[in-house]
């Protein structure tokens, strides 16, 4: 790698421990590593939001499709698009105020735990409990996105540049918490942002146009061209699916309660939509030149090799741009890696801080204890995760879309229904969260190892496991909460009281 890259790169990541270290010295207690004490402005918490939603999938496992699919890829963004639009206008303001609310509830589990008076501590285990299983596999997702940029880059094996990339994003996590996280992710947004649209960019202008790059990839596989194009009912379905995931994503619906005011919420929708979409733009336009740019560029460039396509993005780095930004534009793929996992570490380690260890085991720690508690969450939740990641043959998208799932299809239709129906109870709550889970591990493992089931045999197990998830678990919140008795009245009062509060 040249040395003009190599300064580059490592200025941008001695600028995220600097933060860090920044934010180590503003944490103060738990509230402030977990949620930041309630102080991001809007913009703050949109691209938070934003950038620790797209990870490492959006530079890599997104383009990467689209070089694979063409413009087949397009249905999954315009599905995250709607989902997080949606997420944004009805999710995020009444969350933000009834987690204040209902007890200064700080995490989700605290919060549902809150919300439905539930003495038993069952709601706060088997919420933290399903946080911790697929976070773990988020997690290494991000893990292995960081493996292959550092041994695309630097020319390390997979296995130490698994480990280079786990220290970096683990240190200033360590560090600063809610507050590292929710600034870094800022700058880290606005970097993944800049990158999106000038890689796509300069590679169709590289192409002679966008006339031209259509026609060069057309005459490859015109079915490219076709967003329609081989793909099922059930596939459009599957991968518009993905909106569904936003509702339940843990280490995006707390940037809602971390926003210091309800009224700061339009403006943060405002400028999260506006990044998402055109990010989303410019990730499947970097996929779909790359089906033409390397297959037709001629001596010096060479196609992708099998299983390499997750690697376009880097490989037009390198190709397309000098040095020095070269480099900015590798910074901005860790950007997106860094952005979610420490996102993911930090709600992992909260649920083990808040709702295993202050719920269970010792109620009266102090704020000190708790934040250094949490901080070795964060240690024991990243070594799981690359333990889990260490297999090279692991693909971003893959072990994104069985994480996404299972937190779309265990809290999506819980934190929705528990935000507008007055009448869902706690049992409903447990039931809806426990079988949506089961239903993506049956969906998306059990039933073929067990019975031999395959979208091969049987085509509507080729559906995406969130959307029977979402259904049953939706179905099992109303069925039980209407079968039980009725909430307190005191659970109603709050309820209530929501629609006219003015945080």
């Amino acid at each position: 790698m040249e040395t003009a890259t190599l300064v580059t790169f490592i200025v941008y990541l001695v600028g995220m421990l600097a933060i860090g270290l920044v934010a180590y010295r503003m944490t103060n207690n738990l509230s402030d590593y977990v949620l930041g004490g309630r102080r991001l402005g809007g913009g703050v918490a949109a691209l938070s939001a934003g950038a620790s939603d797209m990870s490492s999938w959006l530079l890599l496992g997104l383009p990467g499709y689209a070089y694979v699919a063409g413009m087949e890829a397009i249905w999954i963004s315009v599905g995250l698009a709607v989902g997080a639009y949606l997420n944004w206008q009805f999710v995020a303001t009444r969350l933000r105020k009834y987690t204040e609310i209902a007890g200064d509830s700080i995490t989700v589990p605290d919060f549902l735990e809150n919300r439905f008076r539930d003495n038993s501590k069952m709601l706060r285990v088997i919420s933290a409990f399903v946080i911790l299983i697929f976070f773990a596999f988020y997690t290494s997702s991000g893990l292995v996105g960081g493996a292959l940029l550092f041994e695309a880059s630097f020319g390390l094996t997979y296995t130490q540049a698994l480990w280079i990339g786990a220290i970096v994003i683990i240190s200033y996590t360590f560090l600063g918490g809610f507050l590292a996280v929710s600034w870094t992710d800022f700058f880290q947004g606005i970097l993944m942002f800049l990158a999106l649209i000038i890689v796509p960019v300069v590679a169709i202008s590289q192409m002679g146009g966008w006339s031209e790059t259509v026609n060069a990839v057309g005459s490859i596989d015109p079915s490219h061209l076709d967003a329609f194009a081989g793909v099922t009912t059930i596939g459009i379905i599957s991968l518009a699916a993905w909106g569904l995931g936003y509702f339940g994503q843990p280490h995006i619906i707390t940037r809602f309660m971390a926003v210091k005011s309800s009224k700061e919420i339009p403006k943060a929708r405002l400028v999260g939509m506006t990044w998402m979409v055109l990010a989303l733009m410019g990730a499947i336009f970097t996929g779909f030149v790359g089906i033409a740019y390397f297959s037709s560029m001629g001596p010096g460039v060479e196609p992708l090799a099998d299983g390499a396509h997750e690697t376009v993005f880097i490989m037009f780095t390198q190709i397309l741009f000098n040095p020095w930004v070269s480099g900015f534009l590798l910074a901005a793929i860790l950007a997106a890696i860094m952005s979610t996992i420490d996102s993911q570490l930090l709600v992992s380690s909260s649920a083990i801080t808040e709702d295993f260890y202050k719920a269970i085991f010792r109620k009266t720690a102090s704020q000190t204890e708790l934040v250094w508690v949490g901080r070795f969450g964060v240690l024991a939740i990243a070594l799981i995760a690359i333990i889990l990641a260490y297999n090279p043959e692991s693909t971003v998208l893959e072990l994104v879309a069985y994480a996404w799932g299972g937190f779309g299809a265990a809290f999506g239709p819980v934190i929705i229904l528990s935000l507008f129906w007055r009448r869902m109870t706690r049992n409903g709550a447990l039931a809806g969260m426990i079988v949506g889970a089961l239903t993506v591990v049956i969906w998306a493992d059990l039933l073929e190892v067990w019975f031999n089931i395959t979208a091969d045999t049987h085509p509507i197990f080729g559906l995406y496991e969130i959307v029977p998830g979402f259904i049953l678990g939706w179905i099992a919140i109303m069925v039980v909460s209407l079968l039980g008795k009725e909430p307190s009245q005191e659970i109603l009062d709050e309820f209530d009281s929501v629609k006219t509060s003015k945080i």
